[in-house]
């Protein structure tokens, strides 16, 4: 039961918005009690936070499985992006802004979390996109990769609607590649970019 509500949460926080929904909803939904709901959490915040480490679980077995399949470096990005794109396309609202707005520290767990992660991920693609010739051998990395999520966080945490994070996540994302490519790598950026918006 504990797993079923979990799943039914994640489903309406990452639709609705982790403020809108209610314990009642997530009740109602399953009909069952309330008081099922609160023999497993608590509270709403523990709820939120089993449910953030649900997605950040699921986000990061997609990312493994893009990564095992050995794009080039810069495809790789836009596999991922896309990933998140599909993952979220139910969503009005950001879920990332809410979070940050009406439960900050979950939403802060969730960063820390995230950039730890993230970091090992976007070290090992600028190796890779060095190693291809497609990225300039002399990027200092751990700068790069700084920049990248510190731009990347700004943007989940600042942007109100899903459709504008997604926007301004291939900006970034451009932006990011455009600093490291070779003249080899806008090839394949623009490549990416074309076949992004087909």
């Amino acid at each position: 039961m504990k797993e079923k509500i979990i799943a039914k949460a994640t489903d309406l926080f990452l639709k609705l918005g982790f403020k809108s929904v209610t314990m009642d909803d997530i009740a109602e939904e399953m009909c069952i009690s309330k008081k099922t709901i609160y023999k497993y959490f608590c509270n709403k915040e523990l709820l939120i936070a089993e449910t953030t480490e649900i997605v950040h679980k699921a986000i990061h077995q997609s990312i493994d499985s893009i990564v095992a399949k050995d794009y080039n470096a810069i495809e790789e990005n836009f596999e991922i992006r896309k990933m998140f794109k599909e993952m979220f396309k139910t969503s009005e609202s950001s879920p990332s802004y809410q979070l940050k707005k009406h439960y900050p520290e979950i939403y802060d767990k969730v960063v820390t979390r995230e950039i730890n992660e993230c970091t090992s991920i976007f070290k090992q693609n600028i190796d890779r996109g060095i190693d291809q010739g497609l990225y300039r051998p002399n990027i200092l990395i751990d700068t790069y990769v700084g920049f990248y999520y510190h731009l990347i966080f700004s943007i989940h945490g600042n942007t109100v609607t899903e459709k504008e994070l997604h926007e301004l996540e291939l900006q970034a994302l451009e932006y990011h590649t455009r600093a490291m490519a070779t003249p080899a790598g806008i090839t394949e950026l623009e490549k990416q970019l074309e076949n992004y918006h087909l």
